[in-house]
């Protein structure tokens, strides 16, 4: 199996970048990987000490079988680092897999995200590869290392060149979609809140790779592939967090099983229940009983 390379993507957040890697180097196959850390500069002065910590740690990182860093004198922001520098690399070797500095791993972590990405590498369906997964009630006697998706996830990914070329992240039919009805139920199976993320995005109050990322999957009418144990768990809700803010609704249980091989299935096809509990994450319900409760 030929390894796809790990795009890391860091800022201003020593500890958890520190967590991060450490996860990570546990990994099966960290010693057989390479590593290309992404270090986005800063906004203002009064970052940049911050920025110069986590620079100088991670060009202390060992256990990878290769690691090449890559620092930005200008602060691009999260999304525009995300797109250029997994552009790059895509270029490079037509695969990868993506983490933030907020992610910690499973050991098998890179096991599952390679095999994936092998297994599906000319699956048309298959629009990307997660390694989290919510804790959804019918995965407690789900036989299968994996489910489908409707919704593609940003925390700790994969996918391939044929998935990530042709991306429009202009979302050039965006007027057409805003004034289809049918679009936006449709856009919606992936959770109630894509089309509001989505208007956001558009009307410039947020600036986001991830939901641009699901409106092509939603166009193309394709699947992300979930494990069915979570081989992430986010430590991304802390007061230092730019883009997350504290919710219990995605809290799972991490993987530390010494499973190193899994099994797929040639023909995808989705299991509506888990589609469903999926959706429900994202309600309204969902939103209200965990910002009160």
């Amino acid at each position: 199996m030929c390894l796809a390379p790990i795009c890391l993507f860091t800022y201003n957040r020593l500890e958890e970048t520190k967590k991060t890697v450490e996860a990570l180097k546990n990994n099966f196959l960290a010693c057989e990987s390479e590593l290309y850390i992404f270090s986005d500069g800063w906004k203002k002065d009064a970052s940049k000490q911050k920025i110069v910590k986590v620079r100088e740690y991670i060009k202390s990182i060992e256990g990878f079988k290769k690691i090449t860093i890559k620092e930005s004198i200008l602060n691009k922001g999260l999304a525009n680092s995300i797109i250029e520098g997994v552009t790059e690399i895509m270029n490079l070797y037509g695969s990868v897999i993506v983490l933030e500095d907020d992610l910690i791993t499973s050991p098998n972590f890179l096991n599952f995200m390679n095999e994936g990405l092998t297994f599906y590498k000319n699956n048309s369906s298959v629009f990307s590869i997660s390694g989290y997964s919510m804790d959804l009630p019918s995965l407690k006697n789900h036989d299968k290392d994996y489910y489908l998706g409707v919704r593609a996830s940003s925390w700790g990914w994969a996918t391939w060149s044929r998935s990530w070329a042709d991306i429009d992240w202009d979302i050039s039919d965006y007027v057409g979609f805003v004034n289809s009805i049918k679009s936006k139920k449709e856009f919606r199976k992936g959770g109630s809140d894509m089309p509001r993320m989505l208007a956001n995005q558009m009307n410039k109050k947020i600036d986001s790779w991830a939901i641009r990322w699901c409106y092509n999957q939603f166009k193309r009418k394709q699947y992300t592939i979930y494990p069915a144990a979570s081989k992430i768990v986010s430590i991304g809700f802390g007061a230092s967090a730019t883009h997350t803010k504290q919710t219990k609704r995605f809290d799972t249980t991490l993987d530390y099983s010494d499973q190193s091989t899994f099994s797929f299935d040639t023909v995808v096809i989705a299991n509506k229940k888990l589609i469903k509990e999926f959706n429900n994450k994202f309600s309204i319900y969902s939103r209200l009983k965990d910002k009160f409760l």
